[in-house]
């Protein structure tokens, strides 16, 4: 004891003038029963000396240390019998104050019942019955106040020196939602924000607070706020304010370059830390203007349970998030494809740290490999197949065409044939809008798959359901623009942008994901979905607004350079073609496209010539044929261009 004492006070004072409080992790048990126990002899002394000049008559059949040693060792039982010195005394909870309570109730209750025996057998009571109460009341009190002091002491502590290096932020709207983060926000003192308030849209609120926090109105001029509050940050918590008010404030932070911070809701956290690593600052992809997508859960669940799945391209931006989708549905098995190791493999890490009950296996393959691809189908009895790999950019595909063939058409023919063969129920295609009207060798050759697929679905009656889901650009998704923008902007600039005017439609991988799934239930077949990527966004405006996210201002602090088109480039992607037209489906963010394919024997005939060719290594006679084989392949900005005039005739 003696020992356990001298460490305590050691670890208190170190000989240099100082009090470590804030070092001590907690207040040792012994010290705070100790504590209690004072707490209550000093009660009983003062319920004494209270009472002693009132008219009540005190029974002398126990003096008053005697009484005092009886009431004080019955609460002392109490308090291990409900472990009232377990809690941390700085983060007393609700429970702790309910065992403090229970502690004191049942001392009142024996007591009373050592009263009325002693009554019975002697005539006289022990302890007087108003004294008891008092003394309950009395000593309850103390040792709630002494609780409720530390746990604030504590807090004022840590927050003294702290708050000046802390960003005062402030906190958009007024809900359960804000409130409760405002809460967390408080009590979480090793955070590096500082609540100074809550904005609102509502004047209803004006002249409230909230935790101590006053409720700012927009209203108001936002430099006046700004300047008033001094505010540096402001949190946005995600769907707890509609979108029209989102954007408006994050146009009056942008405007006053105040940083803006990113915070899902509360009820989708892990556990209280992760109050560190949830607040993350506003990214472009957090202003799409869009509406959630609404899913049918039961639809997909009903597809997906109990279902062994192959993912080609299963390691890529849009493959492991259709991976991540489908794992919450509880498939039998999940076999991930990819001929990228390293992208592989740290896929597989996350999938045993995030999913440990999900049953998965990763496979390093490459599409274009029939005798790997029979080996996997051989190995594994595959229900469905969710086809994401393909080579998808647009300059990189320009200049090597012979690759284009190998994966996105010949992967795609041998994923097909093996799905007919081994009778898989769903085979379901991740396109692109590039495959409409296409400019470049990459949307040709993603047009001739889903060409190739579509005409085999209406050749012959086949238990496999062929469907394709096509849509526009991911954000994030490696290799897109907004990262690319990132790099540079962080590089110090300048931002590329091909062209003034170039438009582009965006969508979240997780939405588009959602949609594959959602298609997914949808197909009986031969279908194009297309989905329905909202309102076009200019890439200038992206790119300035990216700048402005960064706290920076464009063409000034970091330059835009207009670089010109590139090869196979287009300055608008359309999601259907010159000659289609579409239909509705039950889903408003989906479309059917009804595009002509052609006879399957023609296509069939025309891809073995065009993959037979692209062995003998004949570059400009490969995208000739692609030519013919997608009719509405017109190059552009390019060196395929020429292979457009009908007087053209490729030489190797």
């Amino acid at each position: 004891m003696e020992k356990t004492g001298f460490n305590f006070l050691n670890k208190l004072y170190k000989g240099d003038n100082g009090l470590s409080i804030l070092d001590l992790r907690y207040m040792p048990r012994w010290a705070v029963i100790l504590l209690d126990i004072f707490f209550c002899i000093v009660s009983w002394f003062l319920v004494h000396f209270i009472l002693n000049g009132a008219p009540y008559t005190f029974d002398d059949q126990l003096s008053i240390f005697e009484q005092g040693f009886l009431i004080v060792s019955t609460n002392l039982l109490f308090f291990f019998i409900f472990k009232t010195y377990s809690g941390i005394i700085r983060h007393s909870t609700f429970i702790d104050i309910l065992k403090l309570l229970f502690s004191s109730l049942c001392t009142a209750f024996v007591v009373i019942i050592m009263n009325l025996t002693s009554l019975v057998i002697t005539g006289s009571m022990i302890i007087l019955t108003t004294s008891l109460f008092f003394y309950m009341l009395l000593s309850f009190t103390i040792m709630l106040l002494f609780r409720i002091s530390v746990k604030e002491l504590y807090q004022v502590i840590r927050n003294v020196g702290a708050e000046s290096f802390k960003k005062k932020v402030a906190l958009v709207g007024v809900n359960d939602h804000t409130i409760s983060f405002g809460k967390a926000l408080i009590t979480e003192s090793n955070l590096s924000f500082q609540l100074v308030g809550f904005l609102s849209e509502s004047t209803g609120f004006k002249r409230y607070k909230v935790l101590g926090k006053p409720v700012i109105p927009l209203k108001d001029n936002f430099e006046d706020i700004i300047s008033k509050y001094e505010i540096g940050g402001v949190l946005i918590l995600s769907e707890s304010i509609n979108r029209k008010e989102k954007m408006k404030v994050i146009d009056l932070c942008v405007a006053n370059k105040i940083a803006m911070f990113n915070v899902p809701l509360m009820q989708t956290w892990n556990n209280k830390a992760d109050i560190k690593n949830r607040i993350k600052p506003i990214q472009i992809e957090d202003l799409l203007d869009r509406d959630p997508i609404a899913i049918e859960i039961e639809s997909i669940e009903k597809d997906l349970q109990g279902k062994t799945i192959l993912v080609t391209g299963g390691a890529g931006s849009i493959g492991s998030e259709i991976v991540r989708q489908i794992a919450g549905f509880n498939p039998k098995l999940i076999v991930i494809l990819d001929q990228a190791e390293s992208e592989l493999h740290e896929l597989d890490l996350y999938l045993q740290k995030n999913f440990p009950n999900l049953h998965f296996i990763t496979e390093l393959a490459n599409i274009s490999n029939m005798y790997r691809l029979e080996m996997l189908f051989e190995k594994y009895d595959f229900q469905m197949l969710y086809h994401a790999a393909a080579y998808k950019h647009v300059p990189l595909i320009e200049r090597n065409p012979l690759e284009a063939v190998y994966v996105n058409i010949l992967g795609t023919v041998n994923l097909s044939v093996l799905a007919v063969k081994h009778n898989i129920d769903k085979f379901v295609m991740v396109s692109t809008d590039k495959a409409v009207n296409p400019t470049n060798v990459m949307g040709a050759s993603k047009r001739a798959a889903e060409m190739y697929v579509q005409s085999l679905q209406n050749s012959k009656n086949l238990n496999t359901r062929f469907i394709t889901t096509r849509f526009g650009n991911v954000l994030g998704s490696n290799g897109s623009v907004i990262p690319h923008f990132r790099n540079q902007i962080e590089q110090g600039g300048p931002v590329t942008v091909t062209h003034k005017d170039i438009i582009r439609y965006f969508m979240t991988i997780p939405e588009a994901c959602q949609l594959v799934l959602q298609a997914g239930t949808m197909g009986v077949g031969g279908e194009i979905f297309v989905f329905d990527m909202g309102e076009p966004i200019r890439i200038l405006d992206m790119a300035e607004r990216m700048i402005r996210l960064s706290g920076l201002e464009p063409y000034e602090d970091i330059d835009i350079e207009i670089t010109g088109l590139r090869p196979g480039e287009k300055l608008y992607e359309e999601l259907l073609s010159d000659t289609s037209t579409s239909l509705p489906t039950h889903h408003p963010k989906i479309m059917i496209s009804k595009d002509l394919c052609g006879s399957f024997e023609d296509i069939n005939n025309k891809m073995k010539t065009l993959i037979k060719t692209a062995t003998r290594n004949k570059e400009s006679q490969v995208v000739k044929l692609l030519k013919e084989l997608v009719p509405e392949f017109i190059s552009k900005n390019s060196q395929f261009e020429v292979l457009d005039s009908d007087h053209f005739t490729p030489k190797e």
